[in-house]
């Protein structure tokens, strides 16, 4: 089910910005997404139900998006 709050997705596009077109992989990526989304919306609540500045709590999710890496890189 898609959230409002979630960024569309007309589609997906691989590293050469062709699009993704197999429906099961979309499936999977959108699913991933909408975890992530609900995940980060927990952790948000929690935060600020405990006293702890919105703003920060956000700029400490961006810093986990922003440092995550990526195994499959090429070098």
């Amino acid at each position: 089910m898609a959230n409002p709050e979630t960024p569309a997705r007309s589609y997906w596009v691989d590293s050469e910005g062709r699009p993704i077109s197999c429906l099961e992989k979309i499936k999977v990526l959108d699913q991933n997404l909408e975890e992530i989304r609900g995940a980060c919306q927990d952790a948000l609540e929690d935060a600020v139900l405990m006293g702890c500045d919105e703003a920060q709590i956000r700029a400490v999710l961006h810093q986990v998006v922003d440092g995550l890496t990526n195994p499959y890189r090429k070098g």
